[in-house]
């Protein structure tokens, strides 16, 4: 059944069955990112509307910049799966999905096209205003699910959303040798990096141990935040470039 789009920027509505209405909350106060990781974004679009799979998101994008909507806004779509992010974990519930359709890592990242990009951001900025959503709620479905996905990858390009005013974003502190924090290590340290990557919102217990979902958490962090080096090693880089981000958080909030 055809229902009237949210946001004025969709060209067409193709409806997805993979819904139901939200569980625990009025109004989504996330906004999260997908890549489609199929061959073709027509493919994805099959896949999205298939009662089958049991998937879907709110939004699909194509390559050319052609913006689908799938499912109301108002109702849980299928797209988050299991996941967490500052104590939630039903993100389904909490969040506006948007798939934009790439190939993914698995057929090498390619780049996101232009015209894309720009039809991503406009979404983005009028969901954003229209849900009040908070920069750091606007996430990369690897940020709440890093032990399972790697979208939309650190070919993504976050700074230009920020520039335009969507996500938190500050820029990646360099690259320099010495002080990095690795799987196995332990003590306070390690302890001091899981409480930052806590308070920023990741699923992670302040062990005090560099254990292997410490790991995992740390490539989440760096595809969306320090793509230059995807490696899971929290260097000074990484470290410094979180502590920014969890400073600009901190203001945000007063």
């Amino acid at each position: 059944m055809s229902f009237p789009p949210d946001s004025p920027l969709a060209d067409e509505i193709r409806p997805s069955p993979n819904h139901q209405p939200r569980r625990g909350v009025a109004r989504p106060d996330i906004l999260l990112l997908h890549y489609t990781g199929m061959a073709t974004t027509q493919a994805a679009l099959e896949r999205l509307c298939d009662p089958g799979p049991q998937v879907s998101s709110h939004y699909l994008v194509f390559e050319d910049g052609r913006i689908f909507q799938l499912v109301p806004e108002a109702r849980r779509a299928y797209h988050a799966g299991a996941s967490h992010w500052e104590g939630s974990t039903d993100i389904n519930s909490r969040s506006v999905g948007i798939e934009i359709g790439n190939q993914g890592h698995d057929w090498g990242c390619p780049p996101f096209p232009d015209a894309q990009i720009e039809r991503v951001i406009a979404l983005c900025r009028d969901i954003v205003a229209r849900w009040s959503i908070a920069p750091w709620r606007v996430l990369a479905h690897s940020d709440i699910a890093p032990n399972r996905k790697r979208d939309p990858g650190e070919v993504f390009p976050w700074r230009a959303l920020a520039a335009a005013g969507v996500g938190a974003f500050v820029e990646p502190e360099p690259i320099v040798r010495g002080g990095a924090l690795c799987p196995g290590d332990h003590g306070e340290a390690v302890a001091r990096l899981q409480r930052m990557l806590v308070d920023y919102g990741y699923g992670i217990t302040a062990s005090g141990h560099y254990d292997a979902a410490t790991h995992e958490i740390v490539t989440a962090f760096q595809r969306h935040f320090r793509p230059a080096r995807v490696d899971g090693i929290a260097d000074l880089s990484t470290v410094r470039t979180l502590e920014r981000l969890a400073e600009t958080k901190a203001r945000s909030t007063l």
